[in-house]
């Protein structure tokens, strides 16, 4: 009783282990709370909103502190049904330093902060933003999150080779330009730390028009920059569109049908090549 009620309870609070009727419920309502949670932060700077519903603001974060206190208790109360948190004990304190759980933490933190310990306004008010933390746990809620970080994991050493060579551009074109506009506007291209800015934002084709190249050189300059820019910043961008393709094929193969005759999962990939088979040799079921 005590283990299949732990085991429920953890595919309960995670939507992604579960698929039934009470995992859709809790996972809507906590999507929801977090989702109002973070519009009140946001709404609690506009003065004439808080000071008019201050006593709403305050009773609506005791609710949601007490409903994710909850949630995080049986949290780490359950993770020993998953394979990384098997043990007892260090299992249950490897997932409070997980990730997942320091970002459930912080976001519970501030409240307990102020009533354990008593705070300045101010630094209270700061504390506070702490909630927007809330905002990233809508990724434990949410299927297609788990699909967008196996994407980044997955590209991880393609992205950090297209922002390497990102630094790498922006380091020579801030050299060139530097050499190329120094005497002409020593006061704005006055080192090569100061004339980064350009690049960056040169690079990236926002281009503010703060510091902008004079001289025959430096505008020749800018513009085949500018060019490589365009170029160079296209690589993350197709990295992680490849990525997303990769993801959705992969998704689109593991769906699975299930057998009206045997019960068994049938992968749609196989349908045509072995469900006859499936069925001519029984002894499979």
């Amino acid at each position: 009783m005590y283990h299949s009620t732990k085991h429920k309870i953890h595919i309960l609070l995670h939507p992604e282990l579960g698929d039934t009727r009470w995992d859709k419920i809790l996972n809507a309502f906590i999507i929801v709370l977090i989702v109002l949670n973070v519009a009140a932060v946001i709404l609690e700077t506009v003065h004439s909103i808080h000071d008019q519903y201050a006593v709403f603001f305050h009773y609506f974060d005791m609710v949601s502190v007490f409903i994710f206190t909850i949630e995080y208790i049986l949290r780490v109360w359950s993770c020993n049904h998953d394979p990384r948190y098997q043990h007892k004990f260090h299992g249950r304190l490897r997932y409070i330093f997980s990730t997942e759980a320091l970002i459930d933490l912080i976001a519970i933190l501030p409240f307990y902060v102020h009533v354990v310990v008593g705070l300045d306004l101010r630094v209270l008010r700061i504390l506070r933003l702490l909630r927007f933390f809330r905002l990233f746990r809508l990724t434990a809620y949410m299927k297609s999150a788990k699909m967008v970080r196996s994407v980044f994991t997955l590209r991880a050493n393609e992205l950090k080779l297209s922002f390497v060579l990102i630094t790498f551009v922006i380091i020579i074109a801030s050299c060139l330009m530097y050499f190329a506009e120094h005497d002409t506007q020593p006061d704005k291209f006055s080192s090569i730390p100061a004339t980064m800015w350009w690049a960056v934002v040169t690079v990236t084709s926002i281009g503010y028009g703060d510091m902008v190249p004079v001289s025959t050189l430096g505008k020749t300059l800018s513009g085949i920059i500018s060019f490589m820019g365009l170029a160079i910043f296209a690589l993350p961008a197709g990295i992680i569109t490849a990525g997303f393709l990769e993801e959705i094929s992969k998704a689109k193969r593991k769906k699975h049908i299930h057998c009206p005759h045997c019960h068994q999962p049938i992968n749609l990939d196989d349908l045509h090549h072995d469900h006859h088979d499936h069925h001519d040799h029984p002894e499979h079921h």
